[in-house]
C-alpha cells in the first residue's frame, strides 16, 4: 500500500494505483471523458487533469500513477481553466443538436459543459457535414457529434476482437470509421452494441423503431403485443433512477400494458422452449453423433454472425434452435394465430430486448420475419415517457395469458452461464429422471471463461461458458487447435451476457466506472430464479401445453419446421 492525499484528504491505495484510483478512495470524483474503466485508458482527452506533487505541469489521472506522499489536487482554478477549454474545444466541431439528441438525457459531454460553464461557441471552427451512416438495421453513427474519444474503438477491439471500426486519418482530419470508408454494414460488425453504451455523446445510437411500433399500436386492423426478455426486468428500472439490480417486472408490465391495447408476454417462456430443444438435440448429437460436438449454443445474434464470419467451418457445431426472440415470433405467427383464428398478417410482434444484434436477427429472411419490431430497454423507455407515464407510481401487474408462467430457468438467460445451467438442468432430468440438481454454480459468475464437468447417469459432460467474442475468440482457437475438448458450450456476445447488452441503458461514467453493473444486475436474475415456483424448463405448464399442443415432442419433425434454423457464411475481413 502506498499513501497520499487527494485534496488534502490521507488515504492507502495498493501500489500500482492511479491517481484517478486513488481519488475515487477518498471519495473525490474527477471528471473522464476517454477512460472507460475495462475498456479505454489512453489520458487522451485531458478531462481528468490534475495537479500533484513531483510532476510538472497538469497531469493525467487516469493513466498518472499515485506515488506515495503524493499530494494531488483535482479542483485548482489551473485545472479547472484546463477542463473548461479541452470542452470549448471539442464543442468548436461538435454538432450541437442537443435538444433532439437521442443522448440528450444522458450525454457525458453535454454533463460536463453545464457543469464548467463551457461556452459552445468560444471557439469558431470549420463545422464538420458527414453523412450518417444509417446502413445497418440496428445503429446510426453521426460522425459529426463524435470526440474522438476511442472508447468505441476500444470496445470494439479490447472486448470483442471485431475491431469492425478505428481511426482514420491523422491531426485533425482524424475520425472514425470502418476500413477504406466502408459503411458499417459492409465491415464485420457483429451488431452487438458496445460501441454504443460506450459511446459518451450521441454519435453513435441504436436505429430506433419506436415509430413503427406507435404506428402498428395506432391501427385498428392490427392486433399488437408485446414480449419483454428475461434481463430487461432488471434494467429497465435504471431508466427511471431505481438502484442498479432492481426487478421492475410488475411496474415494467404495467406500463407496456398502458402504451395503448396491447398484450404482454412473457419471453422467458420460449427460453424454456429453447432449453428443452436444444438439450434433446445434444443428447442426440451425443448419442446418435450425426452432428460435431461441441455443440455451441445459438441465443446470441451477435455471436451467431461473429461465427458466420470468422468461423464459418464450424457452422455445423452451432445448434440449429431459434433463439428466444425468434421462438417467440414463431410460436405466435403458428399456434397462437392458428388457435385464435388471427391471420398472422394482422398480427404485430414486438419484441424488448437488450441487444442490438436482435434488430439484425429480425430482418434475416431464415427467421420468416416472425418478429415486426426488435426494441431495446432504452426504447421501452422513452415510449414509457413519451406516453407520460408515472413509472415509479406504476402497480405490479402480471403478463398476459397464455404466455405468463415460465421458469427460473428461462429468467437466467439474461445472465452469462445461465443458458449452460438451465441446459444442465434439464440436460440431467432427461439423462437420469432421478437427479434433482438444480444449482450449477460452477458456470455461474462473471469470469470472463468458466469452465465444469460434470457426471450425469454416467456421462461426463464437459462444458464452458464465455462471455465477449475476445473470449469467445479464445475458445474458438482452442477447440480448433486440439487444446481444449469440450461437449457443449455456451458464448455470448456481450461481457456479462445480455445484462450488459448494447441496449441497455446508458449509465454515466461516474456509475460505470465503479459499479459492477455486470453482477448487480445477474444478481437480480438468480434471486428471481431461487424464488420461482418453477426452477427446470421442462417444468413449464406453458411448455408442455405448447407440446402437448402443437409440437408433440422436443425435436419433433413440427418442432423442427418452426423452432430451427440454419446459418450461412459471411464475407471474412
Amino acid at each position: 500500500m502506498i499513501n497520499l492525499k487527494v485534496n488534502g484528504i490521507s488515504v492507502s491505495v495498493p501500489d500500482g494505483s492511479t491517481i484517478l484510483q486513488a481519488a475515487k478512495a477518498a471519495n473525490v470524483e474527477i471528471p473522464t471523458l476517454c477512460y472507460l474503466s475495462g475498456v479505454n485508458c489512453a489520458g487522451s482527452c485531458r478531462m481528468c487533469v490534475v495537479e500533484a506533487t513531483g510532476a510538472r505541469g497538469l497531469v493525467a489521472a487516469c493513466v498518472y500513477p499515485a506515488a506515495e506522499g503524493m499530494e494531488v489536487q483535482t479542483n485548482t482554478a489551473k485545472c479547472r481553466r484546463s477542463r473548461k477549454m479541452t470542452l470549448e474545444l471539442l464543442l468548436s466541431s461538435h454538432k450541437k443538436k442537443c435538444l433532439s439528441c437521442e443522448r440528450s438525457r444522458t450525454c457525458e459531454l453535454q454533463r460536463l459543459c453545464l457543469e464548467y460553464g463551457a461556452d459552445e461557441d468560444k471557439f469558431d471552427a470549420e463545422k464538420p457535414n458527414t453523412p450518417l451512416d444509417t446502413s445497418s438495421p440496428f445503429m446510426i453513427r453521426d460522425n459529426d457529434k463524435c470526440i474522438n474519444c476511442r472508447r468505441c474503438v476500444a470496445a470494439c477491439k479490447n472486448l470483442q476482437a471485431v475491431e469492425a471500426i478505428g481511426a482514420i486519418g491523422r491531426g485533425y482530419a482524424v475520425h472514425i470509421g470502418s476500413a477504406f470508408e466502408r459503411p458499417v454494414i459492409e465491415s464485420p460488425c457483429v451488431g452487438c452494441g458496445q460501441c454504443i453504451v460506450a459511446c459518451p455523446t450521441g454519435a453513435l445510437i441504436e436505429k430506433s423503431d419506436v415509430d413503427k411500433v406507435w404506428k402498428a399500436i395506432s391501427d385498428p386492423d392490427k392486433k399488437v403485443v408485446f414480449f419483454t426478455a428475461p434481463s430487461v426486468r432488471a434494467t429497465l428500472g435504471e431508466e427511471f433512477d431505481y438502484p442498479v439490480g432492481t426487478n421492475v417486472e410488475g411496474k415494467m408490465v404495467a406500463a407496456i400494458r398502458r402504451l395503448g391495447n396491447v398484450e404482454v408476454y412473457n419471453m422467458d417462456v420460449t427460453a424454456d422452449l429453447t432449453i428443452l430443444e436444444e438439450a434433446n438435440e445434444l443428447i442426440d448429437r451425443v448419442v446418435n453423433k450425426k452432428k460435431p460436438l461441441p455443440m455451441f449454443t445459438s441465443c446470441c445474434p451477435g455471436w451467431i454472425k461473429f461465427v458466420e464470419h470468422n468461423y464459418p467451418d464450424m457452422l455445423d457445431n452451432l445448434s440449429s434452435c431459434k433463439s428466444p426472440q425468434q421462438m417467440f415470433g414463431a410460436v405466435l405467427k403458428t399456434y397462437y394465430c392458428e388457435k385464435n383464428g388471427i391471420d398472422p398478417k394482422d398480427l404485430f410482434v414486438v419484441s424488448v430486448i437488450p441487444c442490438t444484434a436482435k434488430k439484425f436477427e429480425v430482418t434475416r429472411s431464415e427467421f420468416d420475419y416472425d418478429v415486426d419490431v426488435a426494441i431495446t430497454t432504452r426504447e421501452l423507455a422513452k415510449m414509457i415517457r413519451t406516453a407520460g407515464i408515472n413509472f415509479s407510481e406504476l402497480p405490479a401487474e402480471k403478463y398476459d395469458d397464455p404466455f405468463r408462467i415460465a421458469t427460473g430457468g428461462g429468467a437466467i438467460f439474461g445472465a452469462t452461464g445461465g443458458v449452460m445451467e438451465a441446459a444442465l438442468r434439464t440436460a440431467a432430468h432427461i439423462l437420469d429422471g432421478k437427479c434433482e440438481l438444480v444449482d450449477f454454480k460452477e458456470v455461474r459468475g462473471t469470469e470472463p471463461i468458466k469452465e465444469a464437468t460434470y457426471n450425469v447417469a454416467g456421462v461426463t459432460v464437459k462444458v464452458a461458458v464465455a462471455s465477449g467474442l475476445a473470449n469467445a475468440r479464445r475458445i474458438m482457437d482452442a477447440i480448433k487447435s486440439g487444446e481444449k475438448d469440450y461437449m457443449f458450450v455456451e458464448i455470448m456476445a456481450c461481457p456479462g451476457g445480455c445484462v450488459n447488452g448494447g441496449g441497455q441503458p446508458s449509465l454515466p461514467d461516474s456509475v460505470r466506472n465503479w459499479t459492477d453493473l455486470k453482477t448487480l444486475r445477474a444478481r437480480a436474475l438468480y434471486n428471481y430464479d431461487e424464488a420461482s415456483e418453477y426452477r427446470k424448463s421442462h417444468d413449464s405448464p406453458v411448455v408442455k401445453m405448447l407440446y402437448d399442443e402443437y409440437f408433440g415432442a422436443p425435436n419433433s419433425h413440427k418442432a423442427h419446421e418452426v423452432l430451427h434454423t440454419s446459418y450461412v457464411p459471411r464475407e471474412k475481413y
